[in-house]
């Protein structure tokens, strides 16, 4: 690689960061939307960014949203499918003055995830091949124990509460009624819109974003709006309280639950972390929220990292399936390549969270929160109406309905996970097409 070719990547690099990281905190825009509609931009004005840049571009988007976009879903309520699980300690750490800490300390993982993948290169070129060829063969089933842990850990939380008998009953099995009605309403849904175009045919790519902003996003502002919860005044700490101990804890249990998010559909960096915590036994809070930093990075730039390995190049994620089609990697020199993008994307995205979350902070103590929530629900309408139309909001509507079910019965947000889960398992053990025409969707 010449000189100019890498100042070309480097100064793409940083251009992508600053870009992911201001798109990152707006609430419910999710980056590979926003990268299928530069990708497009891209193709019709090729002349704004040289053909080698795309992938450091794209991969320093993915690493600065992988990092920041904490922010809104901590301190304004509306995650994606990954950070939804790490909204819930977030905020508890926002409503005792500590949100500033707690954002830190997902930033804290995602540069943990980082130095994992480096540490990892040697794992990736040499085991994850085999890995590969054993999981590409009982990839359904081993989807389908995921379904079964998912649905058998909705344990009863309400066990001992009420006078009566009856009260007991049923505060005791609200919530596993709830988490199975939320897994089995969500997997319908996916039967439909995974089998049917509902949004405009230019616009077809983002099909199911209506559907994962309603179950995820607009269900948690709701929630919160809901709850007539204020936030206190925000301590910007000075340092975090944690140790190497707590950090090593956090980033073991993070890289095995992104590492299976990254490597087998469907499951989320959310799902991935909370099976990791529950295998490793970790119940701290701090050790919690980083490891769902550590999580989530690794599912989204690991997941687009494994396409870089000559060895490997797995097909992982949305940010592949978005690039795929013009560009392959093949060489040792491209994988290191990447490998640096994120490295120093990393790096500045970590610093650019400093300022914006002291930002954020300052917005919510000015501006009334319920406002802000009001205006991110809005955006939300905004986005979902301008790029699907009237059904993409009926399609975001229905399934805020589905994600609210969690929300006030205390189940698990992940069995919303159903919407993709069920149709992909059904699908690969070959009963999907009996399936459609049991529902007429054939």
């Amino acid at each position: 690689m010449d000189t100019i070719a890498a100042l070309q990547i480097l100064f793409y690099t940083v251009l992508g960061t600053v870009i992911g990281g201001v798109l990152s905190m707006l609430p419910s825009l999710h980056i590979f939307n926003v990268s299928g509609i530069a990708l497009l931009i891209w193709m019709k004005w090729p002349f704004l960014m040289p053909e080698l840049a795309l992938p450091a571009f794209f991969m320093a988007m993915l690493v600065a949203w992988a990092n920041i976009n904490t922010i809104p879903s901590m301190f304004i309520g509306a995650p994606d499918e990954s950070a939804v699980f790490v909204v819930l300690p977030g905020q508890k750490y926002m409503l005792q003055g500590r949100g500033f800490e707690a954002a830190i300390l997902t930033g804290v993982g995602s540069l943990g995830a980082i130095f994992m993948m480096v540490l990892l290169t040697p794992f990736l070129y040499r085991a994850m091949p085999v890995i590969k060829n054993i999981r590409s063969d009982n990839l359904a089933w081993i989807m389908l124990l995921f379904i079964i842990y998912m649905l058998m850990s909705e344990w009863p939380k309400g066990t001992g509460l009420g006078k009566t008998t009856w009260e007991r009953f049923k505060w005791a099995w609200a919530n596993l009624i709830s988490g199975i009605t939320t897994f089995a309403l969500s997997a319908f849904l996916g039967f439909i819109i995974l089998n049917r175009t509902m949004v405009p045919l230019d616009m077809s790519f983002q099909g199911i974003m209506p559907v994962f902003v309603g179950l995820f996003a607009v269900a948690g502002i709701i929630q919160n709006l809901v709850s007539k919860q204020k936030v206190p005044p925000q301590h910007e700490a000075t340092s975090i309280d944690v140790d190497y101990r707590l950090l090593g804890k956090g980033i073991f249990a993070g890289t095995i639950g992104g590492g299976l998010a990254a490597t087998i559909p469907a499951v989320t960096g959310g799902i991935g972390g909370i099976i990791a915590g529950h295998a490793t036994g970790q119940r701290d809070d701090r050790i919690f929220v980083i490891s769902q930093g550590v999580s989530k990075t690794i599912y989204y730039v690991g997941a687009f990292l494994l396409f870089f390995v000559p060895t490997l190049q797995l097909s992982r994620g949305g940010m592949t399936i978005i690039l795929k089609p013009l560009f392959t990697p093949y060489t040792n020199q491209e994988y290191f390549s990447i490998l640096s993008v994120i490295m120093i994307s990393g790096a500045l995205s970590f610093l650019m969270m400093f300022p914006l979350t002291r930002w954020t902070i300052r917005l919510i103590t000015r501006v009334d929160y319920h406002v802000l929530l009001w205006g991110a629900l809005g955006l939300c309408c905004l986005i979902v109406g301008g790029l699907c139309g009237w059904m993409g909001l009926f399609l975001m509507i229905v399934s805020t309905g589905i994600g609210l079910i969690p929300a006030f019965y205390h189940s698990r947000k992940s069995n919303c996970m159903a919407v993709l889960l069920v149709w992909m398992v059904l699908s690969m053990s070959g009963h999907g097409p009996a399936i459609l025409r049991f529902f007429r969707l054939d």
